[in-house]
């Protein structure tokens, strides 16, 4: 931006819902002192009912710099403390901020550019996942391929303009206001209900290359494997309330999963033919599972070969992790087979 606007700069609210988050939200609360933005800004911390430390830390740095509040999330969901946020910041723009990601100096002055050059209602980029071991690089790894995540612009990356959604987001907090903020009876998906509910109202959702926020993948396969999970339910949910927004490729994992199984079984039924002495015809059922495996090796020495022997081997484990885990989950939310959905948030 010309210097002559700095005075005019729009003020931006970074909104951070936190809990649990202890390792990560130093890092990622001094990615936002640091950045190079020259209006004003305030960090809103909505802390949940932590148990690991995360509250005294919060604490301590909101105690080093007054630009930083902290608000009680009673509800501790993701999206009750994302509103509860914007409700108690009073700038502008609204940069919505998660504890796991670390934003490069730049991205509140790209953002804002943005906003000010398309007039957007919400400017997003890509998730840069990036792992510190083994395991963690191999999930990042599946997250940045076209056969891990589906290959949607915030994952892979790809040319600026409208998109369905966007990674984390920048807001017009005025159209976020009128568009009613975030619904908390969605834990998971909140943002892609959210960026549904602009593109009906007739505003824009924009995507830049330009914005990329590095994230820091799960630690280990337990709450790899969660994560997914309540975000295969929660898919599965939004799918079956809203068929006419969702595409094909968010039913690409559950097919895959009744797939799979049904090649399992019906192969397992060609044993038993065999041994009864009948023609094994089912056998050929193998071929599916077979396949899917083959799919997973070729793209294990494609992307999981890439961060050395560990990591391709972790990615072999990595890849189905992600794609059962979010196919089964799915299911379950499609078909409303869970008994408490408001339970699984992924954490």
């Amino acid at each position: 931006m010309p210097e002559d606007s700095v005075n005019t700069l729009p003020g931006v609210s970074y909104v951070m819902p936190v809990l649990n988050e202890a390792t990560h939200v130093r890092a990622a609360v001094d990615s936002l002192l640091a950045q190079d933005y020259t209006g004003p800004f305030e960090v809103t911390i909505a802390l949940g009912p932590s148990i690991d430390g995360t509250t005294e830390l919060v604490a301590e740095l909101a105690s080093v710099d007054s630009r930083i509040r902290v608000v009680d999330n009673v509800v501790g969901s993701t999206p009750a403390g994302l509103n509860l946020a914007i409700r108690e910041s009073r700038y502008p723009v609204v940069i919505r901020v998660d504890a796991h990601s670390v934003l490069p100096p730049d991205y509140a002055r790209i953002a804002v550019e943005t906003i000010l050059e398309t007039g957007a209602d919400n400017v997003g980029g890509l998730m840069d996942a990036q792992g510190t071991t083994p395991f963690e690089r191999a999930v990042a790894r599946a997250y940045g391929s076209r056969v891990g995540l589906g290959g949607t612009k915030l994952h892979v990356g790809g040319s600026a303009g409208p998109a369905e959604t966007v990674y984390l987001g920048v807001f017009d907090r005025d159209r976020l206001l009128a568009v009613g903020l975030f619904d908390e009876e969605i834990k998971r998906g909140q943002d892609w209900e959210l960026n549904r509910r602009i593109r009906q109202a007739g505003g824009t959702v924009w995507f830049t290359p330009r914005l990329r926020v590095v994230y820091r993948p799960r630690p280990n396969l337990y709450r790899l494997a969660r994560q997914f999970f309540s975000t295969g339910i929660w898919r599965g949910e939004l799918a079956r309330r809203f068929p006419a927004s969702n595409g094909l490729r968010y039913f690409a994992p559950p097919v895959m999963v009744l797939g799979v199984a049904l090649g399992v079984l019906l192969g397992l039924g060609g044993v038993l033919q065999a041994l009864l002495g009948a023609s094994p015809w089912l056998l050929w059922a193998f071929a599916i599972p077979v396949a899917y495996l083959l799919i997973v090796i070729a793209s294990a020495l494609v992307w999981g070969r890439r961060d050395g022997f560990s990591s391709f081997l972790w990615f072999l484990v990595v890849l189905p992790c992600i794609h059962f885990s979010w196919g089964i989950g799915f299911i379950l939310g499609y078909l409303s087979l869970t008994r408490n959905i408001t339970a699984h948030t992924g954490r």
